[in-house]
């Protein structure tokens, strides 16, 4: 069973605008930090971009730390199949990543319209922490951030790497 106090989820732009190796090494020490805080399971959506990077950088750790899970939820099977923009690489690095996940969850079989809001709250909502890679307010990162601003989690943005608590007002 998996525990929300120790669980985070990743959420983040397709498009990487930084230097892939520098928002690496960014998410690594976040994720190595809240390992060392206690987080075992982290949550990524299987996208192309940011959460495929997330996923890379759980299984590196995971070499050290054995004890932590990357945990898919992925909106339906096989996504890049859908998606526009997936490149050979990153269909490879999807594969590879389904095969070394400690659990994958799919929220629906096929696609449908708002599967992947659904996924994004599945994400969020079993996790009490959540990692973004967030340079724009718009899109399903943004609506992502926002629902768990709003279920209270604590968001880290990987541009800043500052751990923020947001409080909404009713």
């Amino acid at each position: 069973m998996i525990c929300r106090e120790k669980t985070a989820c990743f959420t983040g732009h397709r498009e990487i605008k930084e230097n892939y190796n520098v928002l690496f090494l960014k998410v690594y020490s976040i994720v190595e930090n809240l390992i060392k805080k206690g987080y075992l399971y982290f949550g990524s959506g299987g996208a192309r971009g940011f959460d495929i990077l997330a996923s890379e950088v759980v299984l590196k750790l995971k070499k050290k730390y054995p004890n932590i899970h990357l945990i898919l939820v992925l909106p339906f099977f096989n996504q890049y199949e859908k998606e526009k923009g997936w490149s050979r690489e990153e269909i490879y690095k999807y594969k590879n990543i389904k095969e070394k996940a400690s659990k994958i969850v799919y929220t629906q079989k096929t696609y449908s319209s708002g599967c992947y809001f659904k996924r994004n709250r599945h994400l969020v909502d079993f996790s009490s922490v959540c990692i973004c890679y967030m340079h724009k307010m718009s899109g399903g990162t943004a609506y992502t951030v926002w629902y768990a601003i709003s279920k209270g989690l604590i968001i880290i943005n990987c541009l800043n790497s500052e751990y923020k608590r947001f409080i909404l007002n009713a």
